[in-house]
């Protein structure tokens, strides 16, 4: 006998005895059993078990946005000290051995290249990202920047419980040093600590929009101003804590500042505008102030030292009276000024929008809203003063009539293009027509809209003094009834390509058949929305006579499936967008006449009907191309 076997066969009887145990241990106390395989786990070597510090040494040896995204995803620890590597620090590249290991599989650089690419846009520039309402938290924030390479970030709105903070806009500054445009947009937790983080690390900023953020002062802004020399348009709204000293910063420190807008921040006064405007007189080229409690101090400045200004909206300035826009005007600063909006502005008399328009030669747009003092008085010097206008527009000035339009249009220069009217309840019939009307052949552009007292009299003086329009909008003239309408059509010499009827309830089939009659070689855009006397007999006629139409409203007509069929059914209508929106008479049994206009169509709007939501998704399958609203 061996003198092993009886060794090997007390250790297999033992082995058995001990496995039986197990087997009953297990059987009676599973958790006794399940516990040393916990502690075994337990003590497996882990990366978690290295204090922060090591960590941090490890992952900023990370290469690649993939490798680092990866890494992000591990934990909310690793995350949080992904995050915390600027590019500065981290190591892009191991040195490169001295002989090389053959060894070692050979990697080219292929797939770092294509990693790079899939974060560049066709354009070739870093990618954007806009974070909205409950998506807007730091942990998305800082996963985007861990990634790297945005160059436009856009925050709206905050998740309720987790919005974004400073260690969002922080970690987003550490992962994007490159970032070249920055919006944030009612963020309320944001501070000057985030801010101060974006100017330390983000130099190449050029655009920076901040609304709603009521923590964000002027520590900030001067941050900003000292650490991104690179600005060129800023955007402050409604920051209760911005005032003065930030905005002069700006001003002293960003010498390529080409666009400013400040908005409903109650602690800007005179100072600050002045002072911005003052230092940045060289390359400031638009300037929006709205909702401030600037006075006339403030429009001196600008019409003193604006001297690059070629854009400027005025809105909501109480404090600013005639003087101010008189002297503005006479500081003869405004020699490049070429748009102007102003906007309920009581100082916004007759003399002094006549002073803006003889001492700024090249005004070519000039946009008036809510101005009550604005009337009829200043209109013919206002056209002879605006020899460079081509635009004006005029919108609640209930104090300009048709009479001081009239006078406008006979005094116009021959640049003059585009008039609105919108509604002013002082543009309506006139009781004797004057002695001499106008013929403004320059003008191409016309909007009367939802001036009320504007009927067919007047509608027919517009086509006798307007013969070259291209563009009309007649929106919410719901007194307008054919007989207006048809000497329009015909005293119009060239040929219409915009025409907009929206909501004029009293207009019939006759009308739109004699306008693409006359115009239908030319009609690209014809909207009829809330025209409740059109029926099938214009969808005939537009089949017939329209050969350029790309856009059509139908929207609440009384037009059916025949008339949609006889749209599908011409060839040579080629309709891209197409609205049937509220008309009732459309059914189900249009489906297949719409699915046949699949080689053009790109937008279509079968909102309040009946076609059904069946319907809708076979037709979703036939337009596959096209952007249905349902």
């Amino acid at each position: 006998m061996s003198p092993f076997q009886g060794y090997r066969g007390d250790g297999v009887l033992a082995g058995v005895r001990s496995r039986k145990r197990v087997f009953a241990s297990a059987a009676d106390e599973p958790v006794t059993a399940a516990a040393p395989k916990r502690q075994k786990r337990r003590e497996e070597p882990s990366l978690d078990a290295l204090p922060d510090e090591c960590l941090f040494e490890v992952l900023r040896r990370v290469r690649g946005a993939r490798a680092r995204c990866a890494s992000a995803c591990a934990s909310r620890r690793w995350l949080a000290l992904l995050a915390g590597i600027r590019a500065s620090e981290a190591v892009l590249a191991p040195p490169a051995p001295a002989v090389p290991d053959l060894n070692m599989e050979y990697l080219g650089g292929e797939d770092d290249d294509e990693e790079e690419a899939d974060l560049m846009d066709h354009d070739g520039d870093a990618r954007e990202r806009t974070f909205e309402g409950k998506e807007a938290t730091d942990a998305r924030l800082t996963a985007a920047a861990v990634a790297g390479r945005l160059a436009a970030v856009s925050v709206r709105g905050s998740h309720p419980a987790r919005g974004v903070t400073d260690v969002g806009v922080s970690a987003l500054a550490r992962g994007c040093p490159a970032l070249r445009s920055l919006a944030l947009w009612d963020v309320p937790q944001v501070t000057d600590a985030g801010l101060a983080e974006i100017a330390a690390e983000c130099h190449a900023l050029e655009r920076l929009d901040i609304t709603g953020c009521p923590l964000v002062t002027d520590k900030g802004l001067i941050a900003v101003a000292q650490g991104c020399p690179e600005l060129k348009s800023l955007t402050i709204e409604a920051c209760s804590g911005v005032a003065n000293e930030g905005l002069k910063a700006i001003g002293r420190c960003c010498a390529k500042l080409q666009a400013v807008n400040i908005k409903n921040c109650t602690h800007v006064d005179d100072q600050g505008v002045s002072g911005l405007v003052c230092c940045a007189t060289a390359s400031l080229a638009k300037v929006r102030l709205q909702g401030l409690s600037i006075t006339d101090a403030s429009l001196a400045v600008i019409g003193y030292y604006g001297k690059a200004i070629t854009d400027l909206t005025l809105a909501r300035l109480p404090a600013v009276g005639e003087r101010g826009f008189w002297v503005m005007a006479n500081a003869l600063g405004l020699q490049k000024l070429r748009c102007m909006t102003v906007a309920s502005c009581p100082g916004l008399t007759d003399l002094a929008l006549a002073s803006v328009a003889k001492f700024s030669p090249s005004l070519k747009l000039v946009n008036l809203k809510k101005c009550s003092k604005v009337s009829d008085g200043c209109l013919k010097e206002f056209a002879e003063s605006a020899r460079a206008l081509e635009n004006l527009q005029v919108e609640e000035c209930n104090k300009v009539t048709l009479m001081g339009i009239l006078a406008f249009l006979l005094n116009c220069s021959p640049k003059f293009k585009a008039l609105s009217l919108v509604k002013c309840i002082g543009i309506k019939d006139i009781c004797s027509a004057p002695a001499q009307l106008p013929v403004c052949k320059s003008l191409r552009s016309l909007t009367i809209k939802d001036c009320p007292g504007f009927t067919d009299a007047s509608l027919a003086v517009v086509g006798m003094i307007c013969p070259q329009l291209e563009n009309v909008n007649l929106s919410g003239l719901g007194a307008v009834t054919d007989n207006g309408f048809l000497p329009l059509i015909k005293s119009s010499e060239s040929g219409l390509v915009n025409v907009d009827l929206n909501g004029c309830e009293n207009l019939t089939d006759a009308a739109v058949s004699a306008l693409v009659k006359a115009h239908g070689c030319s009609l690209a855009h014809l909207s009829l929305e809330g025209c409740s006397k059109i029926t099938d007999a214009s969808l005939f006629a537009i089949s017939e006579s329209c050969s350029q139409l790309a856009e059509l409203d139908l929207s609440n007509c009384m037009v059916s499936d025949y008339g949609v069929a006889v749209l599908a059914a011409a060839k040579q209508l080629k309709l891209r967008i197409l609205s049937l929106s509220g008309c009732m008479k459309v059914t189900q049994k249009s489906v297949p006449f719409l699915g046949s206009m699949s080689s053009s169509l790109e937008g279509l709007n079968l909102q309040f009907n009946f076609i059904g939501n069946h319907n809708i998704a076979s037709l979703e399958k036939q337009l596959w191309r096209c952007d249905i609203l349902a």
